[in-house]
Parts: structure tokens; sequence; C-alpha cells
């Protein structure tokens, strides 16, 4: 996501769902790598000292969204991981997603393999967009939205066979950071949609595939009978952890604020 975003030194970074900070640490090494190229003038450092993070908290998946669309400067960038019923929701959640299209450029999503980010077969996605600045016209910002198939065939799990970056190559070789997104070429795994298509799908859904499992089609191919029950071991334990976190913070939890209007 970073290598992607390419942060600088002069934007304020946010990472609303902050837990272990890892996002705020691989931007912030991000930036300091890029100094190497080239000095920092001192307002620089003092910004990424002082003022260059910005750290919130929030949850519930679509006010997440909104919270933070609404703390993007114009030409702001964002990179964030959402699961897939943001994407298929009805009622508030295609409103958000009209109103993303029209807004903001949503140029890119990821789709992710399961299990990489949410426990209990929860599949995730990241979204890549930027705020633009208001047209009179009405006109949409987003013209096409590209996206990256990294879920169809592909199989990880946090001991036996775990996600590392090098697998992550081929997307951003695609996504081609700092460069004219319009000198993107389709593959297999990255196809374009128009806005014209993305508005034509019902409820604005977003979730969108065309590749097909090759496990869906060839028995053989599928992983040995001790992984699968590895993998399964894997996922209860992820999820009883999970729901172990959840009753603790409900029992710790405050009576929630009302949401603003």
């Amino acid at each position: 996501m970073v290598d992607c975003v390419q942060p600088t030194a002069g934007d304020t970074i946010t990472d609303p769902s902050v837990g272990t900070g890892g996002f705020l640490l691989a931007a912030h090494a991000h930036i300091l790598k890029q100094a190497e190229l080239g000095p920092l003038t001192p307002e620089q450092r003092e910004h990424i000292q002082q003022g260059g993070i910005r750290v919130t908290t929030t949850n519930k998946q679509l006010i997440f969204l909104q919270h933070i669309a609404s703390l993007l400067e114009i030409h702001g960038r964002v990179a964030v991981v959402l699961p897939d019923n943001v994407l298929f929701e009805g009622g508030a959640g295609e409103s958000n997603r009209r109103r993303l299209l029209q807004r903001f450029d949503l140029h890119t999503m990821l789709r992710l393999p399961t299990g990489i980010f949410y426990a209990g077969g929860v599949n995730a996605n990241v979204l890549f967009f930027e705020r633009k600045p208001a047209r009179t016209s009405g006109e949409s910002w987003t013209k096409k939205m590209w996206v990256y198939d990294f879920r169809t065939g592909q199989r990880f799990t946090l001991k036996q066979s775990p996600l590392t970056r090098a697998h992550l190559d081929d997307f951003v070789e695609c996504y081609k950071p700092g460069e004219d997104r319009e000198k993107r070429v389709e593959t297999e795994r990255f196809k374009a949609f128009t806005l014209e298509e993305l508005l034509a799908r019902d409820k604005v859904n977003l979730d969108i595939t065309w590749m097909r499992d090759p496990g869906l089609d060839d028995v053989d191919s599928l992983a040995p009978p001790e992984v699968i029950a590895a993998e399964i071991v894997e996922d209860l334990q992820a999820a009883l952890a999970e729901f172990a976190a959840i009753a603790e913070s409900l029992g710790a939890a405050e009576k929630p604020e009302a949401l603003p209007e």
C-alpha cells in the first residue's frame, strides 16, 4: 500500500484504524528512504516529527469509509482495507459507493485472498482513491476503476503458507506508482472498468470478479488434506481470538455516543 501511494515528507499521514502502527511505520520508513535521494528541509523534518502523522479510531465499516473521506484534503491519497460487504451492500452502502465514484477518483482496487486481514473467511480488499475539488457540473471524477484479482487461485495461511511482500510484486508493477495511469496495461488478473460499466451494475455493486478458481475444476489441484486441516485450525484459532477480543471490548466499552447528523 505504501509503495503504491508513495507518501512524501509534505503529506499528513493518518491511519484511522491504527493497531500496531505498522502502516504508519512503513510510511515513515518510506519517507526516510526517499530522503536518501535528496535531503529534507528543516521544515519537512519538523513536519514528519510533529505534524505528519495523525491517529484516530473508529469502527463500523461504512462510517469508517466516510470518516476517512472526510479527513482528506484536496488531492489527498488513500489506500484502505475494507471487507467485501462494503462493495455490495444496498441502502447506505450503495449511496456511499455512488458518492465515492462521483466526488473522488476511485482508480484502483486490490482483491485480497481470504483470511489476510479478517478471520472467519471474511474477504478483504484494498481501495485506492484520491479526493478531488468539487465540480459544479456534477460530473463524476472516477472515469475508470482498475481491479487486480489477487484472490482467485491464491491460498495463504499465517503459518503454513504466509503472504510475503514478494507476492505483491506483480500488483505493484501493474499499478505503476508515480506514473500516468493511462500507461497501465490489462493482464489476466488486472482489468479496467469504466464508470458507465460500474454504474450499470445492480446497486453499483463493486464486488467484481471474472476469473475462475482452477481448484473448482481440477480436484487434483486441491491442497493435501493435512494442509487443509492445518488451515482450518488456523482459521478457527484466529476466529476465537477475534471473538475473545470483541467480548473483552464489549465488557469494557462505555455507552457509544450518538452519531452526528
